[in-house]
Parts: structure tokens; C-alpha cells; sequence
């Protein structure tokens, strides 16, 4: 490799190597099940010991959402064991493949080395990207897959964007709410045909719903599944299962402590506690351990601000780069203002973080053009470095003294 291709792929493979690195450190603390790795880390066994989701007892055991996420957690078991290093480590990868995915899209979008550095450089200093990639949850694959079905759209390959839209649809419901945005960021209006808006449908409906039908091959050829003789016939068991599904979503409007409005995630509002201990036997008097998922607050604060200027810079003259980023928004986080009554957490925005990160990115774009001195942005790069590490400690569960955990709460809400 010459000199030239060296010095153009160094800095990635060092992102790259930095994100894995604190993906995969003490992956196996703190011991035991986290928050939902209760239900998805034991789901995900018996998945792969039996092919659908059964309790201890061996009985069929209702769940709320598709197979798929879990099925990718249960791989890290079939080849790690059942255990917390087996259940955490394809988020692990998945995450840290998400640093590379998102360095791809800006230099599609961007043709900037700089500028997709520097996106894969942010990712990798999120806090919530961190707690998210170090536990055995499905919404680091969810995001995974939506970003790669945006990818896929830049690639031109809307067929293969479809199917994993549909991917991300059997990992989480909430992904086919950019199935109407998908189909609008692919049709060019001035030139439209409704055979385009026909081949939309074919890629962007019947084959996401073909995708999801198959993640359900474990519970569709296994007698054991949970209301697998509802109905009369395989189809009406299924749908019977969705409808208990959706009522259970539909249902759940129960107050939680860590319970969070979607008008409160982006400016972190009430950021989910996964885990917390005060252990007696680290040389303070008082200390504290959490795993507190939480976005790094210099990244995400500056993000609420370069949303609105990507929203501007869309007003006032359409552009593909600005549409593209507020497709990405829109479908990740407007459709929860919608269904306000139910249970939500902050953490369900790991899916808008990498479009977030990319208003980012279009705004110093739009500011190297105007002439900013790159040294500006490589200074607010080690402004969010300096934040992420300061944040570090509570976002693995180390443990520290109660009187540096609570520095660490600056918003009473945080608490």
C-alpha cells in the first residue's frame, strides 16, 4: 500500500479500533442481566436452544416484539456461551460496524475524507451509541439496519434497501415508520410515472412484509410457539399473536421512573439508568457505579441546533444532502409525538443519532465552504472527546466516588 492510500485509510482504521476496543473492554461487567437483558438475553437462548421463545419452565411465553434482534443476540451465545460476555458481544460488533457504516454515507454524501472522519469520530464518542453497543438490547441493531438501508439508497440499490428495511422491521416495529419517507426520497417527481410508484411498492411494502413473514420461520415451524393454535389455521394464529401484540403496545401507558417524552430526547431530558450500585469497597467513603445511557452532551446539544439549520437550508433552497438527513429524522423521531401516551424511553433515540450526527456534518460542510479554518472543527472534535471521557465512567459502570458521580449530574433529571 503506498503512502497516499496509507495516510487516507490510517485514520479510520484508528476510529475503528478505538470504537471496538471500548465496545469490547470489560464487556462481561457488571455480571448478571441489565435492564431488558432480562427478557431479550433469555429470549435470544431459547431461541437458539429451541427455535421460539419459551420461559424456564419450558412453556411458550408471550413477547412484544419480531424475532430477529434476538436471534442475532443468540448468535454471540451460540459462539461466546450464555453468558454476559456471549449475549453482549453482537451488539458489540453490530455498533462498531455502525462507526464504519456512517463514515461510508458521508463520503457518499459529502466527497470529503475530512468530513467522514470526522462523522465515524462522533459516533464513536457517543455515550448512547457506547451503553447501547455494550448491552444485549435490540435497538443498536434497529438502528444498524436503518442506516444501512439509507446507504443502500445512495447505492442506487433500492431493491436490497427494501429487504433490510424489512430486516429492521422484524428486529423493531418502529422501523417501518420510514417505510413512506423511503419511498419519497427515491421517487424524483419531475419525472414521475406511477410504474415508479408501483416498483416503490414492490420494494419498499411487499418485500419488507416478505422479510418479516420469514423472521418468523421459528415460530411458524415450531409447534411450540405462544398461541401457535389460536386460530384455525397457521395465518390466523400469527395474525392473532400480532393483535395481542398491539394491544400490548397499545396498553402500555404505565408511569416508569425512567420513563422519558420524546419532546425531552434530543436536548436529554431524562436519560435511562440501565444499572447502578453503590459499592463499599472503593477506597471512598461513598461511592457510586452506573451504566447511564445518555448521549454525549456537546454532540447532541450542538445537534438539536444543526437540525434546524438543515431544516433551513431545506426551506429555503431543496437540496439532496438536506433531504436525505431530515428523511432520517422525520422517520426515526416524529412518530412518537404521535403515540405520546405510551411508555418511552430516551434510549429509543439511538435511531436518530447517526442523522443527527450528519445535520452535524452538513453544517460544517456548509462551514468549510463559507471559509471556517478547519482548526475550529478539529477544536469542538476535542471538546466532544474531553466531554465523552469525562462521561466515560458512568457509561461502562466503573466505580468512582458518590461526590464524582454526582458532578456528573447536571441536570437534576439525570438523577
Amino acid at each position: 500500500m503506498n503512502k497516499s492510500r496509507l495516510r487516507e485509510f490510517a485514520p479510520i482504521t484508528l476510529i475503528l479500533g478505538f470504537a471496538l476496543t471500548l465496545r469490547l473492554w470489560r464487556l462481561n461487567q457488571p455480571k448478571g442481566y441489565i435492564f431488558d437483558e432480562i427478557y431479550y438475553a433469555k429470549n435470544a437462548a431459547s431461541l437458539i436452544n429451541d427455535g421460539v421463545e419459551l420461559n424456564a419452565q419450558g412453556d411458550a411465553e408471550f413477547v412484544v416484539h419480531p424475532p430477529l434482534g434476538k436471534w442475532l443476540i443468540g448468535l454471540g451465545i451460540k459462539a461466546f456461551g450464555n453468558n454476559e460476555f456471549g449475549w453482549r458481544i453482537s451488539a458489540a460488533l453490530v455498533g462498531s460496524a455502525s462507526v464504519l457504516l456512517i463514515f461510508m454515507i458521508t463520503k457518499s454524501l459529502f466527497n470529503s475524507l475530512f468530513l467522514s472522519n470526522t462523522a465515524a469520530a462522533l459516533m464513536s464518542l457517543d455515550g448512547l451509541h457506547l451503553v447501547m453497543s455494550r448491552v444485549a438490547l435490540l435497538d443498536i441493531f434497529l438502528m444498524f439496519f436503518i442506516l444501512l438501508a439509507f446507504y443502500l439508497i445512495l447505492q442506487n440499490n433500492l431493491w436490497l434497501s427494501g429487504v433490510v428495511i424489512g430486516v429492521a422491521g422484524a428486529t423493531k416495529w418502529s422501523a417501518f415508520f420510514l417505510i413512506p419517507l423511503l419511498i419519497l426520497l427515491t421517487i424524483n417527481f419531475s419525472k414521475f410515472h406511477w410504474s415508479i410508484l408501483v416498483k416503490r411498492i414492490a420494494q419498499y411494502i411487499l418485500t419488507p412484509l416478505g422479510i418479516y413473514f420469514i423472521s418468523w420461520s421459528g415460530w411458524i415451524f415450531n409447534s411450540k410457539g405462544w398461541g401457535r393454535d389460536s386460530g384455525s389455521n397457521l395465518f390466523s394464529s400469527l395474525w392473532n399473536y400480532h393483535r395481542e401484540i398491539i394491544t400490548f403496545h397499545r396498553e402500555l401507558t404505565e408511569a416508569h421512573a425512567y420513563a422519558a417524552n420524546p419532546w425531552s430526547w434530543l436536548v436529554l431530558g431524562r436519560p435511562t439508568s440501565f444499572y447502578y450500585q453503590t459499592p463499599t469497597n472503593c477506597g471512598a467513603s461513598s461511592c457510586s457505579q452506573e451504566i447511564l445511557a445518555i448521549g454525549t452532551p456537546m454532540l447532541w446539544w450542538v445537534g438539536v441546533f444543526a437540525i434546524a439549520i438543515t431544516f433551513g437550508f431545506f426551506v429555503s433552497k431543496p437540496d439532496r444532502i438536506s433531504a436525505f438527513v431530515l428523511a432520517g429524522i422525520a422517520g426515526t423521531y416524529l412518530p412518537w409525538f404521535f403515540i405520546q401516551d405510551r411508555t418511552t424511553f430516551y434510549f429509543y433515540s439511538i435511531s436518530i443519532l447517526p442523522f443527527l450526527i450528519l445535520s452535524v456534518i452538513n453544517l460544517m460542510n456548509w462551514a468549510l465552504n463559507k471559509g471556517l479554518d478547519r482548526r475550529y472543527l478539529y477544536g469542538y472534535l476535542v471538546l466532544v472527546g474531553v466531554n465523552f471521557i469525562y462521561f466515560l465512567p458512568i457509561l461502562i459502570g466503573l466505580e468512582i466516588p458518590y461526590s464524582d458521580w454526582i458532578d456528573r449530574m447536571w441536570l437534576p433529571s439525570w438523577i
